[in-house]
This record gives C-alpha cells, sequence and structure tokens, in this order.
C-alpha cells in the first residue's frame, strides 16, 4: 500500500466532526499546554528516576492520562511545528533550528489560530523557534498575546530582556519564574473566559543556568556540573507548573482547564534516559519519545494509562476534538485525535507507521529518518537500514534487518514515499519579508545571511544569536533574500561592535539596483554581558550592540536580496555585525 494511500486511510477520522462534550460540560475548557526544552523521558521520578524531585508532573502523571509511547522530533523546531499544526514539520517548511530554516510557513493553520477563531483569549508564554519574521511570528500566528523570544535558544536567564507583543522589555529574575509570572497574569485577565495558554519553557535547555538552591541540590547528590543544573532547571519547571496549577485553583477552574505537559525531544546530555538508545537530535528512540500527561478534572479518569503510539501531530485534532470545535474539512492534517483512547471509547487503534526525520545542518537530505510501528523501530544514520523489535528489544540493541528483508524493503518504501511527499515543493529558505504594517522594522540576522568570501561567524557553530567576524576583505558579501511586501522608501542601519583601532569602515547595502552606505566611524567595543553559567557554553555571549544608519533605499514590491559590502576597510576588519535592520519610512 503506497503512503498516500495509508494517509488517507488513517487519517479518515480527522475529517469526521468532532465528538460533543460531555453533556455535564457548560462551556468549552480552557487549555494549559506546557512544554519543557531539552527535558529527556528519564528526568521525571514517575518514569523510575529516583534521583530528581518532580512531584508535580508526578501528579499530573497520576491525575489523567499518561502516554506511555508518545512521539515527537529529534529537536527543537520540527517538533514545535507539528505540535502547533498537526502536521510533519516537513510539510509546513520547518526542517531545521536555525538559519530561518526554523521558519513555519506563515499561511499554517496554528492551535492558536484554531482557538482564537472559537473565541478563545490566546498566549504564549516562552520560546517559540518556528520564525523570527512577521507573518511566521506568534502574533502572526494566532496568539494575542506573546512573552518571551522567537530564537532557538536565548543567551542569559537571569535579569534577562524579553519580547512583549514585539516590544523588548528588561525582566528581573529566573527566566522560568518570569515567563511563569506572565502566564499567570493571563489567566487572571482571562479567567471568567475561554483560554488557551501555551507556555513552552526553555529550560533545561543551554546555557547551563539556574539558581543556587536547586543547583546545590543535585551538586550534594553527586552529580556533575552539567547534570546538576539540568535537573535543578527540571525541578525549578516543576515548582512553577505546580504554581500555575495552584492559580487554576485560585479561580476554580480545574474542572474547566485541559491541562497538558510534554518535552520537545530527547536528553541534551547522556543521562538516565529508561535504558533506550539516542539522545536528542537522534531518530532512535530516545531521542522522540518523551513524557505527555493530560489531566482534565472531571472528565479524564485518573491513572487513565494510554500505550499505543501518540505523537506531536495529534494534539491539534485532540484538543479541538475536546474542546468540541470543528476542523475545517479541508485542514490537511497528518495526526489522529486522540479523544476515544482518552475516554476509552476507542474499540480498536490503527497501527500507523510514525515517520522521523533530522536534519544535519542546512542539508535536506532523506537522511536520517525512521519509522516507528507498534512492534519495530526501522531507523537508517547512513547508509543501510536497522531494524528494531522494541517488544522485545526496547534498548535497539539487535538489528534485525537481515533477518526481514521483506519488512526493510516495505517500511523503508513507505519512508521513502513519505519524505518524497511531505518535502513536495519545499523551497531551501524562505525570504525574510519587510514592509507589513505589523512590523515596520524588520532584523535581518546574522545567522540568516547568506556569506560569500572570508567572512564567519564569531561562535562555531553560528547558532542564533551569533554574529559576523573575520571581515577583512572588500571583496566579501554578506547578503539576505528579501520579499519586500509593499513598496516604498526603507531605512537601513546596521549593528556593530568595533575597536577603536578598526573604526572607519565603510559599508555599502544594495537592493533591487539601489545602494545606499555609510561609515562606522564610532568606535563601540564592549565586554560581554555578565553570565553565570554553571559550565563552559557551546552557545556565544551576550553583550550589547550599537546600531549605525547607512541611509535609505527606495525599494519596488517582490522578491530581491539585500546585500552589505565594505567599500573601505582602513584598520584589521570591519568589525562585528550582529544584523541589519531596515524600516519603512513615510
Amino acid at each position: 500500500m503506497c503512503y498516500r494511500i495509508l494517509l488517507v486511510f488513517l487519517l479518515g477520522s480527522c475529517l469526521l466532526p468532532v465528538l460533543p462534550l460531555d453533556a455535564q460540560t457548560p462551556e468549552r475548557p480552557n487549555i494549559l499546554l506546557v512544554m519543557t526544552d531539552d527535558q529527556g523521558w528519564g528526568d521525571i521520578r514517575a518514569h523510575g528516576n529516583p534521583a530528581v524531585d518532580t512531584p508535580v508532573m508526578d501528579q499530573l502523571a497520576q491525575e489523567g492520562a499518561w502516554f506511555e509511547r508518545f512521539f515527537v522530533s529529534p529537536v527543537c523546531a520540527p517538533t514545535r511545528a507539528s505540535l502547533l499544526t498537526g502536521r510533519y514539520h516537513l510539510r509546513t517548511g520547518t526542517q531545521w533550528v536555525t538559519r530561518g530554516l526554523e521558519t513555519m510557513r506563515p499561511e499554517e493553520t496554528t492551535l492558536a489560530e484554531v482557538f482564537r477563531d472559537a473565541g478563545y483569549a490566546t498566549g504564549l508564554f516562552g520560546k517559540w523557534h518556528n520564525g523570527a519574521h512577521y507573518p511566521a511570528t506568534p502574533t502572526g500566528q494566532g496568539f494575542d498575546t506573546f512573552f518571551g523570544f522567537a530564537a532557538g535558544h536565548w543567551n542569559n536567564y537571569f535579569n534577562t530582556t524579553l519580547t512583549y507583543n514585539g516590544t523588548e522589555v528588561p525582566t528581573e529574575g529566573f527566566i522560568t519564574d518570569v515567563l511563569t509570572d506572565s502566564a499567570l497574569a493571563f489567566i487572571d485577565r482571562h479567567h471568567d473566559r475561554p483560554f488557551f495558554a501555551y507556555v513552552p519553557y526553555n529550560a533545561p535547555h543551554g546555557p547551563f543556568q539556574v539558581p543556587d538552591r536547586y543547583f546545590d541540590t543535585y551538586k550534594a547528590r553527586g552529580f556533575d556540573d552539567k547534570t546538576a543544573a539540568v535537573y535543578g532547571m527540571n525541578e525549578n519547571v516543576d515548582d512553577n507548573l505546580g504554581r500555575l496549577l495552584a492559580k487554576l485553583d485560585e479561580h476554580d477552574l480545574a474542572t474547566r482547564t485541559i491541562v497538558l505537559f510534554l518535552t520537545d525531544n530527547g536528553p541534551n546530555g547522556n543521562r538516565y534516559n529508561g535504558d533506550m538508545r539516542g539522545t536528542k537530535a537522534s531518530v532512535h528512540e530516545g531521542g522522540v519519545r518523551v513524557p505527555l500527561f493530560i489531566r482534565w478534572t472531571g472528565q479524564i479518569a485518573p491513572g487513565t494509562h494510554i500505550r499505543p503510539n501518540t505523537a506531536h501531530i495529534d494534539l491539534l485534532p485532540t484538543l479541538a476534538d475536546l474542546a468540541g470545535i470543528a476542523l475545517a474539512p479541508d485542514l490537511a492534517l497528518d495526526g489522529l485525535s486522540l479523544a476515544p483512547l482518552i475516554r476509552d471509547t476507542a474499540s480498536s487503534w490503527p497501527d500507523r507507521p510514525l515517520f522521523t526525520h533530522h536534519s544535519r545542518r542546512t542539508d535536506l537530505e532523506p537522511f536520517p529518518g525512521a519509522v516507528r510501528t507498534d512492534q519495530y523501530r526501522l531507523v537508517r544514520t547512513d547508509a543501510t537500514w536497522m531494524l528494531f523489535d522494541m517488544d522485545k528489544d526496547p534498548s535497539e540493541r539487535v538489528d534485525l534487518a537481515a533477518q526481514h528483508p521483506v519488512l526493510v524493503d516495505s517500511l523503508s518504501q513507505l519512508y521513502r514515499d513519505w519524505f518524497a511527499e511531505a518535502t513536495d515543493g519545499m523551497t531551501y529558505r524562505p525570504p525574510i519579508p519587510i514592509g507589513y504594517a505589523a512590523a515596520p522594522k524588520v532584523t535581518l540576522p546574522a545567522t540568516e545571511a547568506y556569506l560569500d568570501g572570508e567572512v564567519t561567524y564569531y561562535g562555531e557553530s553560528g547558532w542564533a544569536n551569533d554574529w559576523l567576524t573575520q571581515w577583512r576583505s572588500t571583496s566579501d558579501r554578506i547578503a539576505w533574500e528579501v520579499d519586500v511586501v509593499e513598496p516604498g522608501r526603507y531605512a537601513v542601519s546596521v549593528s556593530y561592535t568595533v575597536s577603536a583601532s578598526n573604526a572607519g569602515a565603510r559599508l555599502r547595502a544594495t537592493a533591487a539596483g539601489r545602494s545606499t552606505e555609510g561609515e562606522i566611524a564610532t568606535a563601540f567595543d564592549p565586554p560581554f554581558l555578565p553570565s553565570p553559567d554553571r559550565l563552559s557554553r557551546g552557545e556565544v555571549y551576550e553583550k550589547p550592540w550599537a546600531e549605525q544608519a547607512l541611509g535609505t533605499l527606495t525599494l519596488p514590491a517582490g522578491q530581491t536580496r539585500l546585500t552589505l559590502h565594505a567599500v573601505t576597510i582602513p584598520g584589521e576588519e570591519v568589525g562585528h555585525i550582529q544584523a541589519v535592520h531596515v524600516e519603512r519610512v513615510e
């Protein structure tokens, strides 16, 4: 059976009318969806790890539905795109975690849009990671309120600057506590109407910063600095999850709120993970099997244990179903509503294949990839397929591919058909839109630039928040693909740092056959901001930036390339370039 036919068969239930609410439910339920970043399946005591303290997560596991085999993507942005849309991330345009490849197409229908259109107040408090440019931003994708950051990670977790609906605001305190404060205020404001609160915490993703009392607890238990920081951040999340549940109780909302807790991929390090093979970024079980707990007091029986394979693509149809929201008939979902499993009304459940793909940096290749069925996991990370019997060998130690060639052929063909279909028409990297009235000033970050010459990233990987250095030649070029949605005059400026000995470089910005230029005449070379890391980080550190105007460009509508090059370099190099800014001017 080809993948397309199989998909139609499996997803038929998504096109049926949603199940009605129970007769005793007077109104649509609120949704509180909490997700952590890089917390593995094994970072919860209820999953057999006695070294961690997670009493609230453990409580949630017992008070509602506990999903035994719930799967996501190997890394952050793909999981978020699938969770928000009910579709495999490749269909949404999301390929990887940086360079703009994390961007989800604005045309995708998100959970926030589904619930907003049904009359819900919608809010996001934490990490977005599905596009930094409007309309591929939280407020462009259905959230009335957004407080957090759009990038794949943040530089500092204490007293940092976050974004509130497009405006940067300074904060005081540890970031998980601050995000929770904002989510609590949102619940206070909207407790008397249905709300959808999405709280994607960035802990325990690096950099590894955590308040002393949490870190000290796990150092005293003999853990190394990284594990102590991760477990400390997890416990801090657990405390904040308790604050959210207490707020629901304060407004008598426990019976009117569906609470979900999950994580976005496997653990960001080698630590207890239920003896599964793989960690974050792996297409093996340990990279993609994560917790999912769903509590709806009075509606979901405590201790409900759900064994069939389920996935992030199922959450949109499930939540719409539970809330009594009919989905558009033409909404092409990959997921199934899990309501029959949750309500224990499912007479059977399909043994459907679940697909996993991981992009290695900027390459959109078919592999690494995997197919998961009820019994088997077929995995390919290099030139050959491996087959594991997950019932008899959950740690994936014995490769059975040679013993079951017919099964390998059929599952691998399903994977190839799926990958070809999911990537059909996909562009390598979307252009950055400029000119929307809702986003008059657009930042073109260094991490989304096309580099030509010897210019390189300051950090070893060019992750989010990185910048450009080693710009020593007038032949080097830095460019961004942009889409001018409204013709007009645009001011161009650059964020930079430069030492006194290198000040004076003259930069020219060119787009659509027009150019403007300006000089970085003023030295600005501040030190890195204080960063209370528990161990050295792989990401760049944080520092202030100066902004220098380069003039204006009159641009026609349509796609073009904005290129930056140095006309003169009087010192050894131009300096460090963090971003170019383009702002519509009347």
